[in-house]
């Protein structure tokens, strides 16, 4: 076999793997806002999840991309484990549909429809309104162009009169259930190696259509690239919450159970995929297409069988993987890490946008629960328990910078890909609402430090003083509520009037409560100093509530994101 040879067989393969890249991607940036909307909504029962998954891995071509987006929206909490679970099955049987594309590409000569596909791509992608469907059309024709060079090169490979190809495995006992493993871990490996199973199932239908490698063991290695697929979204999921690397557990059990039983019935099974296409496995001399199309029936018949067996037993898969994989005991003082956001599961920018979406909302969270300490800390007389106290919102101040930059961080880094007009919209939005959330947190700070200055004065508050200070911060608390409620991503109806009343109740309070205090300062019924304290409360907790204010508004701009 020749350099230039050997170059045409991994050039086609990687021209292969880029376009069904550019077609996921391109698909996954057109979808990618309502995605997390159809996966809710079709997932209501395990039937209706099967028939997503399925539909959403012919649609993007890669089970990858499916179900690491899955894995995605379980660790943003936007899918329940048994949703993940049922779109995953489907994710396997949709993925079957490439094998039935490369078959056909194997049947005649494919490459005629590339170029058309070339020059409507570059129209559409000048047309910006249409840029992503010019991307799906250039991946498509790479895809194309690529199994069509493959299918070329094969046929001038001549693997079938190539002596040393033939000895080579006719070494192997076709017959060994050895045989069958060594090969279906040769596929497994393959498969983790080149991370893409569409590239290893070219491979093999290269080899079966030559008539270099016999029906059972090109099978095996379609077996293998099951297994070795799921090693993407394992991977992915490491870094996850426990949630989410159960979904990636779930897909390589699934894939793992349903090569055990085949490897029970092994020929038997064989036999009956291939006859569905017409083929005699134990022929000596085969149609090329045919023993393509063999590998496609199998493929399909595998995965929907193992699917219909398995279909029933989700509710035992989700306890089987929630056995293995226990969730970590997290402790308030733990040191600092996002919760949603994962480096390592970032798979498109529009879901990145969703996990950060997530993130912010838990963002939001903190500073409330920051908000009541401050107001807890108001009215403690116990020294060792206010100290506590304070020590506590002096870290969760801490906390809630870092988690300003390391969100902000993980926007930039989304921002610096390939994005529509929408999505650029939302992430600026984003940067906002954290810069404003940040300021809450530096408010509560402010709130704290002038109640430890109260506490370790002679003076103290005024029963009516401290009255009106737990009016506003109850005021100031239902700003809050309503912000974290906004957060909520599966509302529908967001609207800033609720918000925009408390702000008018409480500006109202603060002019009420100045002017007061500037009265009592003068009737001598307590100390500048006091009143100067007091002032600083009901001011702080008026500017927090701006903050809000601020906050709710970003939020409004990104309406459509979940």
């Amino acid at each position: 076999m020749s350099i230039l040879m050997i170059f045409k067989l991994l050039g086609s393969l990687a021209l292969l793997m880029f376009g069904m890249k550019s077609m996921s991607d391109s698909l996954q940036k057109m979808a990618g806002p309502q995605l997390r909307h159809v996966l809710g909504a079709m997932t209501t029962n395990r039937f209706t999840g099967v028939l997503t998954g399925m539909l959403v891995t012919a649609s993007v071509q890669s089970s990858t991309a499916t179900t690491v987006m899955t894995v995605s929206f379980v660790n943003a909490g936007l899918l329940t484990l048994a949703q993940a679970i049922s779109v995953i099955m489907g994710a396997n049987i949709g993925t079957t549909l490439t094998a039935w594309i490369m078959s056909a590409g194997f049947s005649f000569d494919i490459t005629n429809c590339v170029f058309p596909a070339f020059l409507i791509g570059i129209v559409l992608i000048y047309m910006k309104k249409y840029r992503f469907v010019g991307d799906f059309l250039f991946g498509l024709a790479f895809l194309l162009l690529g199994l069509g060079t493959l299918r070329m090169t094969g046929v001038e490979m001549n693997l079938g009169e190539n002596q040393s190809v033939l000895n080579f495995f006719s070494s192997f006992n076709p017959d060994s259930f050895v045989t069958t493993l060594t090969f279906l871990l040769l596929g497994g490996v393959l498969t983790f190696c080149v991370q893409s199973s569409a590239a290893v199932m070219a491979i093999t239908m290269i080899l079966c259509s030559t008539g270099v490698l016999p029906i059972y063991q090109g099978i095996a290695l379609v077996l293998g690239e099951n297994i070795g697929t799921t090693i993407t979204s394992n991977l992915a999921a490491l870094s996850a919450n426990a949630q989410a690397r159960r979904a990636a557990l779930a897909h390589l059990f699934f894939n793992v159970f349903g090569v055990v039983w085949v490897l029970i019935v092994f020929k038997p099974f064989v036999n009956f995929a291939c006859s569905l296409v017409g083929l005699d496995p134990s022929a000596s001399m085969q149609s090329p297409a045919r023993l393509s199309f063999a590998l496609a029936a199998f493929h399909t018949t595998f995965n929907v069988t193992n699917t219909m067996i398995l279909i029933w037993f989700i509710p035992q898969i989700e306890r089987f993987v929630c056995w293995i994989i226990k969730p970590k005991v997290e402790a308030d003082d733990e040191e600092f890490k996002l919760r949603y956001i994962q480096g390592g599961i970032m798979r498109t920018p529009e879901i990145a946008v969703l996990q950060a979406q997530r993130e912010i909302g838990v963002y939001g969270e903190q500073t409330q629960m920051m908000f009541d300490l401050v107001r807890n800390l108001l009215d403690e007389t116990d020294n060792s328990k206010f100290e506590k106290d304070y020590d506590h919102i002096a870290k969760l101040e801490d906390k809630s910078d870092k988690m300003e930059m390391e969100i902000a961080r993980y926007l930039e880094e989304v921002s610096n890909a390939h994005l529509s007009d929408d999505t650029k919209g939302k992430i600026r939005a984003m940067l906002r609402m954290i810069s404003e959330i940040e300021s809450v947190g530096d408010s509560c700070y402010n709130l704290a430090r002038t109640i430890k200055h109260r506490h370790s004065s002679k003076e103290d508050f005024t029963p009516e003083q401290y009255e009106n200070v737990r009016k506003m911060m109850e005021l100031t608390n239902s700003a809050l509520t309503e912000m974290n409620r906004l957060m909520d991503d599966e509302r529908e109806n967001l609207t800033i009037d609720r918000t925009e009343a408390i702000e008018r109740d409480i500006n109202a309070l603060r002019d009420s409560l100045k002017n007061e205090a500037i009265q009592d300062v003068d009737q001598k019924k307590y100390s500048y100093r006091i009143s100067t304290m007091y002032t600083d409360l009901i001011c702080e907790c008026e500017r927090l509530a701006d903050y809000v204010l601020n906050v709710v508004e970003a939020r409004l701009m990104i309406p459509k994101i979940l």
